[in-house]
């Protein structure tokens, strides 16, 4: 089926439509992973967006059960230059177009990636919708450019009621604002005892569970737009150790005085390197993220830049001056990417060991 993908900019790419037969409009980004489309797919922290892929073949390995990172995908479209229609791998169990089919998720093909990513590049994230062929280009710009897409993203992928994942080591209480599995995969790997709570939790929810530690978890959107959650951490600031990641991140950073804003095109893809100022060693990390915390706001504050981007010398991770709390804005859980931050959920550990004694 012949589709479209019309920016609100004005721009029009013609393609091949996959999965169902929908029309979709959400923020346009892209992500320059070569693999991990699966984990992409079904990340929380894609709520509200169309996802471009720069790598060119995508979904040649087909899908698996092992790889996703939620049960519900959150995205709201994908656009590749060549859809693979016969994966080939030993653990394949359905194409990328039959999963697209089966969760009511609109797809294009076939249009040139390379040329939409510097358009990105260039003028930033822009809106955009995936239509059918016949679709006028004239109206869907204009409804594009009057649109304003919903700010509850951390709403729309949180747990609705807590859960627990058991464990015989140290109590964490993981507060979804869009989590991944990989993270509570990495704290069950450390033996932690997790418990799972909304985002909307409140700070003496958190006490009255007598955490070993908190694990404030990524998600979707703009992080000012969560204000029930500074109330929250600025409630259990000291009380108990804090490890935020990327959208848990910015978080603390707005908790603590500091200010963030959103970046042209974003951070999204497996090949970051991010410098660790304490170490001074660097991490090739996984990112996915559009906004950042903003450096010179974090003077007068009580946190401390421990980590920065060197593609664009951004902030990649803040520490506490006084509390037992830092964070990272990329993902030591690399689901998918590389490892090597890894060692951040080993620190978290140690941090809520040396807090205990």
């Amino acid at each position: 089926m012949k589709k479209k993908l019309i920016l609100e900019s004005g721009e029009v790419f013609h393609g091949e439509g996959f999965g169902a037969e929908l029309e979709t409009a959400g923020e346009v980004v892209f992500n320059t992973g070569m693999t991990g489309y699966q984990e992409l797919i079904s990340d929380p922290s894609y709520c509200g967006q169309i996802v471009c892929m720069t790598y060119p073949l995508i979904g040649n390995y087909g899908i698996n059960r092992d790889d996703y990172e939620s049960i519900e995908p959150a995205i709201k479209g994908l656009i590749v230059k060549e859809l693979c229609d016969l994966p080939s791998n030993f653990r394949t169990q359905i194409t990328l177009d039959e999963l697209f089919k089966k969760k009511n998720l609109s797809g294009i093909s076939g249009i040139d990636t390379r040329r939409l990513t510097r358009i990105l590049r260039n003028h930033g994230v822009v809106k955009g919708k995936i239509v059918n062929a016949d679709a006028d280009e004239n109206a869907v710009v204009s409804e594009l450019k009057t649109t304003t897409f919903p700010t509850n993203q951390v709403e729309q992928v949180s747990t609705k009621t807590p859960y627990a994942n058991p464990g015989r080591g140290l109590k964490v209480v993981l507060v979804d604002f869009g989590s991944k599995l990989g993270i509570i995969r990495e704290l069950s790997q450390r033996n932690c005892d997790i418990t799972v709570v909304s985002q909307d939790v409140t700070a003496e929810e958190i006490l009255l569970m007598n955490p070993d530690g908190v694990m404030l978890s990524n998600g979707p959107g703009d992080p000012e737009d969560n204000q029930h959650a500074l109330e929250t951490i600025n409630g259990i600031l000291g009380k108990v150790p804090i490890f935020g990641i990327c959208l848990g991140h910015q978080l603390i950073g707005l908790a603590c005085g500091a200010k963030t804003f959103k970046l042209k095109f974003g951070h999204r893809g497996g090949n970051h390197p991010v410098l660790d100022l304490e170490k001074n060693k660097v991490a090739i990390t996984s990112q996915n993220h559009g906004y950042a915390v903003d450096q010179e706001s974090l003077k007068g504050t009580d946190l401390i830049e421990t980590h920065i981007a060197l593609n664009d010398r951004t902030n990649e991770g803040l520490k506490h001056k006084i509390h037992p709390c830092f964070s990272v804005q990329y993902h030591p859980e690399a689901s998918p990417g590389p490892e090597d931050a890894n060692y951040l959920f080993d620190e978290f550990i140690e941090l809520m060991e040396n807090f205990k004694k």
